[in-house]
């Protein structure tokens, strides 16, 4: 649920933040709902397969077994069959509750050493 926070121009709302978890993996990471699914599991140095980003190529096309998504665009390439079936485009999606998704394809990529 939002909260929302006084400042001096008023109320503002916080931004939700959900867990992901990606099967079979087991990687758990953050989506908060500024950020795709795609985008927030690159933050967390995981890598999901994707190509052109924008909903048509289908690369990244991952079943989801648990959770809600919106999308940033109207109409994403995903039939009414697979969408009914839980098949969603992380590229494009954002999370709207916590979700597991099934992405045999994921990869967790070693974090980067501190500088």
């Amino acid at each position: 649920m939002a909260s929302e926070e006084l400042s001096r121009d008023g109320p503002q709302r916080q931004e939700q933040t959900f867990e992901v978890r990606v099967e079979p993996l087991g990687r758990t990471f953050d989506a908060p709902e500024s950020l795709t699914v795609l985008e927030a599991a690159g933050f967390a140095n995981l890598h999901l397969p994707r190509m052109c980003r924008n909903g048509t190529c289908r690369t990244c096309l991952c079943k989801m077994t648990s959770g809600r998504v919106r999308y940033t665009v109207e109409w994403p390439g995903v039939s009414i069959e697979e969408k009914a079936e839980g098949y969603i485009l992380p590229c494009v999606a954002i999370a709207q509750s916590d979700l597991v998704i099934e992405a045999p394809d994921a990869v967790d990529l070693p974090t980067p050493a501190p500088r």
